[in-house]
């Protein structure tokens, strides 16, 4: 992503209205982030984070109230997929704090660019002042890109790096504290704001280029795994192309989904977490004669996919943003940096293929395609099945974690990048309200879908007084089974007795009715489909109870 410079705010007096004023430390962060292409923040508000909250929202960012800072977190990263522009989550000191690491660590693994903004009490105070607390920046020094206090009269500097560093190479998430007497203090400068962007590099001239185009050259069955590093990069129109023109198959990850159109005969389907996945597809990658390994980061994959082939035995040749020592996989060579470019570079003077005659890929996707059983009459997969059938193709769809997004993964189909969010790296529940909330904000063109488990919804109750708040015409399909079907069903594997995964019924469509939504239970198809149809075209969200009952996942993944 490119930053559009707005013109810059400098050290010479303002007219605000009967008196003149220089912009504060926090008119710089706010008007910085606006430069960047940042329209919107979430947050609960706090005294300690005001003064921020309203330059935020007087530089046009627009603030919304959540229920929880983890909320917030995924709300911002859902505008993040829909605009490019990092996500901005504000929270106040201490249990604000505290409540937002999980959303902070899954930016860590998820490739996220999120702004944590927070307050603190200035460092003398916290020398005889101790009531909520802590040091912010050694809690979240651990899973942040970097950690920064705003400093007067260092405001730019602290800002340029925060927006360099989350979206540089790997884009992640980055923390600023904001000391409550800094925020509001007048700041004398004449600095422009021009965050810096760098460009990722091609691969260099040489004999290790030289010897990957040859490998291509030489290549009648080659396959392709594509990861996240290809949305962060925007590459996804150049890895289609390639794919396309040297007739190369392509496995995504669950979060590359849609880099290639799934309706497209290259395109083998997401991998990840599922072993009736890796039955299909492991075979095609054991007999292939050339792995690309393409923007492709092995956090999302399941133990099956450590080790998966031997670089010594046929060249694995890897484009990454950066690399890295995870132990998870080899490979042949690897180059850092611009993956549409170290694919130009690649394929310069090579004349494609006739590849895969034998035909193994499009078996492999046929037998894929049956496998989850899409075609049921009722069930998990028919609930996916008749959701996509009834909603337009860009449409947007966010998943919980749990069995439900292992199933969904495999069968939803994808032809867009970036329209189907989840969190991957770190699996954490709770996540599908929110990234769906956050999607429909930043795109209300859209159509947005939610599926979710009962326990994940519960988790983020709460979250549907802010779609209500909101006004937002969001669906959210419930798989209604009472149960954590996914550890449930680890635990019967392992011999051991039913202990914590069951729980009570809910009355979800009561539920949304009394948070001011919609709310319909189903237990078929065509009811399925009426509500999804009715939902899309309502003025407020929808909740579908889609009932499906116990060991519903058995065999299914």
């Amino acid at each position: 992503m490119k930053f559009s410079v707005h013109p810059p705010i400098r050290g010479k007096m303002e007219k605000t209205g009967p008196r003149e004023t220089m912009p504060t430390a926090a008119d710089i962060l706010a008007r910085a982030l606006h430069d960047a292409g940042c329209r919107h923040a979430f947050g609960i508000p706090g005294g300690e984070v005001l003064t921020v909250m309203h330059a935020l929202s007087d530089a046009g960012i627009d603030f919304r109230l959540c229920k929880h800072e983890n909320s917030g977190g995924f709300m911002a990263e859902g505008t993040y997929h829909m605009t490019g522009a990092p996500g901005i989550l504000v929270a106040t000191l201490g249990p604000g704090v505290a409540n937002a690491v999980n959303v902070i660590a899954n930016a860590e693994q998820d490739r996220v660019p999120l702004i944590f903004l927070t307050g603190c009490v200035d460092p003398a105070e916290a020398e005889g002042y101790t009531h909520q607390v802590f040091d912010h920046r050694a809690l979240l020094g651990p899973i942040t890109k970097a950690s920064f206090t705003l400093h007067d009269g260092a405001v730019e500097k602290v800002v340029e790096k925060a927006l360099f560093i989350a979206m540089d190479g790997r884009p992640g998430p980055v923390h600023i504290d904001v000391p409550i007497s800094v925020a509001a203090k007048p700041q004398e400068t004449g600095r422009a704001l021009h965050p810096p962007y760098a460009a990722p590099a091609a691969p260099a001239e040489g004999r290790a280029l030289e010897a990957a185009s040859h490998y291509l050259a030489a290549s009648f069955r080659p396959v392709m795994i594509a990861g996240l590093e290809v949305l962060a990069q925007g590459a996804e129109a150049e890895v289609a192309a390639f794919a396309k023109d040297y007739g190369v198959p392509v496995i995504t990850t669950y979060k590359a989904k849609g880099i290639v159109s799934e309706a497209e005969s290259l395109a083998l389907g997401g991998a990840g977490l599922s072993p009736i996945a890796d039955a299909h597809l492991m075979p095609v990658i054991e007999a292939s004669d050339l792995i690309l390994l393409v923007g492709y980061d092995p956090i999302e994959m399941r133990h099956a996919w450590c080790d998966a082939w031997d670089p010594g035995a046929k060249p694995v040749i890897e484009f990454t943003a950066a690399l890295q020592a995870h132990g998870v996989h080899g490979a042949t060579l690897s180059f850092a940096g611009d993956i549409g470019a170290g694919l130009r570079k690649l394929s310069e003077g090579v004349t494609p293929q006739n590849t895969w005659s034998n035909g193994a890929p499009a078996q492999a996707r046929e037998k894929m395609a049956k496998a989850y059983r899409p075609d049921e009459p009722w069930g998990p997969a028919a609930i996916v099945d008749e959701v996509r059938r009834a909603i337009p193709e860009d449409a947007v769809a966010t998943v919980d974690s749990g069995a439900h997004r292992i199933l969904l993964s495999q069968v939803w189909q994808c032809y867009l990048p970036r329209t189907l969010l989840q969190s991957t790296g770190l699996c954490t529940m709770g996540c599908a309200l929110p990234l769906a909330i956050g999607a429909k904000v930043a795109a209300p063109e859209r159509a947005v879908v939610a599926f979710t488990g009962d326990a994940g919804l519960e988790m983020v109750l709460g979250e549907l007084a802010s779609l209500r708040d909101f006004k937002l015409p969001v669906v959210i399909v419930v798989f209604v089974d009472a149960s954590l079907a996914l550890i449930e069903l680890k635990q019967r594997k392992a011999g051991q007795y039913n202990l914590g995964v069951d729980f009570g019924a809910t009355d979800f469509p009561a539920v949304a009715q009394a948070l001011g939504g919609h709310g319909v239970a189903v237990g078929g198809r065509a009811a399925l489909r009426q509500a999804v149809v009715d939902g899309l075209a309502a003025d407020t969200f929808t909740l579908i109870a889609a009932h499906i009952g116990p060991k519903a996942y058995d065999g299914r993944f």
